[in-house]
């Protein structure tokens, strides 16, 4: 990982397309060792949750590249490497596992990002019916000691509309993504128990996407 957080520093010191084309030979390289670090975890998660399959690691690696057409930052580049791993790759709606290698913001979180406004009542719904399961799955003692809470950078203020305002379990139904993240230190990543910490962290959230992932089987 050192080559690819070298890389990553650099690119954050310097994000500009004449530094980048310069640096090609550096992209591909950090390209490549991440994409063969991808398909190494992606089976060995496979390993514990079968239900992934085994996506090829292009079809979970993010591009580098940023879409900056409608966006009021225009630095050209992200400055991580991330996949998102599941059953049909990074542009799948179901929830799976994802990995984010960046120089001092490095993570692994997995569950449902933003779903469209379809999937999200799915989700709101399974949970509205099956309340106590997901609890004992948010408060089961290993993912509450790696992941903690659900991240709530999105949830509503307000009831969502459709649902009893006086259901007991009102406040799991107002996040708008059903997410948990776990950081990972630079010493983590570079050290050869990197492997290690992913799939122990995997390993504690795999009942928390299959029940997300319940809702697409109506």
């Amino acid at each position: 990982m050192k080559d690819i957080l070298d890389f990553l520093k650099d690119l954050i010191e310097n994000n500009n397309r004449e530094w980048f084309d310069q640096n090609r030979k550096r992209y591909q390289k950090a390209k490549d060792l991440f994409e063969v670090f991808i398909t190494d975890i992606t089976a060995r998660i496979s390993l514990n949750d079968p239900s992934i399959g085994l996506p090829a690691a292009k079809d979970s690696i993010f591009r580098i590249f940023r879409d900056v057409r409608f966006s009021a930052d225009k630095l050209p580049y992200k400055t991580n490497f991330g996949a998102f791993i599941s059953n049909g790759g990074r542009k799948t709606q179901r929830a799976g596992y994802y990995i984010h290698i960046e120089p001092g913001a490095s993570m692994v979180g997995g569950g449902i990002y933003m779903p469209p406004a379809d999937v999200l009542k799915k989700l709101r719904k399974e949970i509205y019916f099956n309340a106590d399961s997901f609890k004992h799955i948010l408060n089961e003692k290993k993912f509450k000691k790696i992941f903690g809470y659900l991240e709530d950078f999105d949830k509503l203020k307000r009831p969502p509309k459709d649902f009893d305002s006086m259901f007991p379990d009102i406040e799991l139904l107002k996040y708008k993504s059903y997410v948990v993240m776990h950081k990972l230190p630079d010493d983590v990543v570079l050290s050869d128990k990197l492997a290690d910490h992913l799939l122990e962290a995997c390993s504690a959230m795999t009942e928390f996407n299959h029940f997300l992932n319940k809702a697409f089987e109506e």
